[in-house]
């Protein structure tokens, strides 16, 4: 008897759901938002997961509508590099805890975000995934030595030691990130080497 996959797509999108009306309550919002730490580090993670859980749940036919236009992943992962970096300007920050839009805004851009790398991660391939890293990962890292060395608040919102930690955390995540990516790269050539191996025993 055949086993029904537990992440089915209503599974799915019922979790993702669940999970922006939790992020979506008042009391859990502000929280989240009172510290520029948790601000971009807790709260935009979690609405780009709920956006790849949403797009993981995606019926067929629409997948293969995206995909016309998402040829190796390019158009996803340049959507999200530039989504990335626009949601990183200190000012984005500060005009999201004042103004409704911006907020708006903000969360459907990480929802789309999230998607995109869902959708365009497995057909990007390790060159077109390095080419996305090597672009967002010096740009993270720029910016968290930005928000630890500047001797000014760059968000009038938060204090400058909350900026600081922040600055810390996108340089420990750009580093971890890469790490990873570097094992599974190493991990992914091995085991093609292993397979050329056993394809031509002789060779």
């Amino acid at each position: 008897m055949t086993k029904t996959p537990w992440l089915t797509p209503p599974r799915l999108t019922a979790a993702a759901a669940a999970l922006l009306v939790l992020l979506a309550l008042p009391p859990l919002r502000q929280a989240l938002e009172a510290g520029m730490t948790t601000h971009m580090l807790v709260q935009y993670p979690l609405l780009a997961m709920c956006g790849a859980m949403l797009a993981h749940a995606l019926p067929p036919r629409w997948r293969a509508l995206c995909d016309r236009w998402n040829g190796y992943g390019v158009s996803g992962l340049l959507a999200a590099a530039l989504v990335l970096a626009v949601l990183m300007i200190p000012r984005v920050l500060d005009l999201a805890l004042v103004d409704a839009r911006v907020e708006a805004a903000k969360w459907l851009a990480l929802l789309l975000c999230g998607a995109a790398l869902r959708l365009s991660w497995r057909p990007a391939g390790l060159l077109v995934q390095g080419f996305f890293l090597g672009n967002i990962l010096p740009m993270t890292v720029v910016a968290g030595h930005l928000f630890q060395d500047t001797p000014v608040r760059l968000c009038n919102a938060y204090l400058l030691d909350d900026q600081v930690r922040l600055g810390r955390g996108l340089v420990w995540i750009a580093a971890a990130v890469a790490a990873v990516w570097f094992a599974l790269v190493i991990r992914a050539l091995v085991q093609r080497e292993a397979q050329a191996g056993v394809a031509n025993p002789t060779a």
